[in-house]
């Protein structure tokens, strides 16, 4: 699955937000110009190189992040002694994150403060087409347009400040990253259910691997019953973003999307984190790859910088 060409399409479609606003139109028009991609038959076919690309949308109407692993947030709240909640088996977790700027896959990860606690969170991302309100998990699986990856960066030191305010987060949360590709979901084959990708998230610290759960695994509210609880009072329009939450599995053996989930494991074990937080010049890579080894979306790929302006 890995592209080795493209083509640029401004006849069709600009960005790629023009495209999902009349999806009907425009995606057989593109599925042709793939078509010829792959049978080297494309007119203005030349190489992609993802290094050069920016998020598949640099901005968005909307992006909603879930918590759609529980294992995890049963994790996190052990390791704080704090009770679990019966009812987030049942009812998804959700944030609304800032939309206005995402940065591109292989973009620095800013910040000003090491202190901050720097943390990744590898997850998987669906991009929506116009959803009515109310719809619900089955009408949702017709919504679904594209799949990406995401690096929700979490300044995790800045948390319990704001949501003991009861208002959210905002400041722990600065511009995600999303992988250099989105496809369809046909692309995925049968690793795709219509709702859960079902092959591991790879991810590595300083090209160390760090962990590789898998995305279809454990995974308590797939991508329908997310859409679904985002629209139970709103429409969604075409472009839409809903994230995963940070992908955990119950088998520890698989590690951990994020820093977080390693220190919670090490808190309930020995008393205490021993894994820090990123620092500057730390490099993370979030990557999923098929059954024959081919890179999928391509990779996230960020170091942490301090923010020079």
């Amino acid at each position: 699955m890995t592209s080795t060409c493209c083509q640029p399409v401004p006849a069709l479609a600009r960005t790629l937000q023009a495209a999902l606003d009349d999806w009907n139109t425009i995606a057989p028009q593109l599925a042709e110009v793939y078509a010829a991609l792959n049978n080297n038959a494309a007119r203005h076919a030349q190489p992609f190189d993802p290094a050069l690309c920016h998020s598949p949308l640099p901005r968005a109407y909307q992006w909603a992040d879930g918590s759609a692993y529980v294992n995890h947030v049963e994790l996190v709240r052990k390791a704080r002694g704090a009770d679990m909640p019966p009812e987030f088996w049942t009812d998804p977790l959700m944030y609304q994150g800032a939309s206005d700027s995402f940065v591109g896959p292989r973009d620095p990860v800013f910040a000003l403060d090491e202190a901050w606690g720097i943390d990744f969170e590898a997850e998987v991302a669906v991009v929506t087409g116009d959803v009515p309100m109310g719809a619900t998990s089955a009408d949702c699986r017709s919504h679904i347009r594209l799949v990406m990856l995401v690096n929700d960066v979490s300044l995790r030191n800045l948390i319990p400040a704001e949501l003991a305010k009861g208002f959210g987060f905002f400041q722990s949360k600065p511009a995600s990253a999303f992988s250099p590709v989105a496809v369809t979901p046909d692309e995925l084959g049968e690793a795709w259910d219509g709702g859960k990708v079902h092959l591991p998230l790879v991810v590595h610290l300083n090209d160390e691997l760090f962990g590789r759960p898998n995305a279809g695994v454990d995974m308590t509210f797939d991508f329908l019953r997310l859409i679904a609880h985002v629209a139970r009072t709103r429409e969604l329009e075409a472009g839409s973003i809903i994230g995963s939450g940070t992908v955990s599995n119950v088998d520890r053996s698989t590690g951990s999307g994020c820093l977080a989930e390693k220190r919670c494991l090490e808190t309930i074990a020995e008393g205490k984190p021993k894994t820090p937080f990123m620092h500057f010049g730390d490099r993370v890579r979030i990557e999923m790859f098929d059954a024959a080894g081919a890179t999928i979306f391509g990779a996230i790929d960020q170091q942490v910088r301090r923010y020079p302006g």
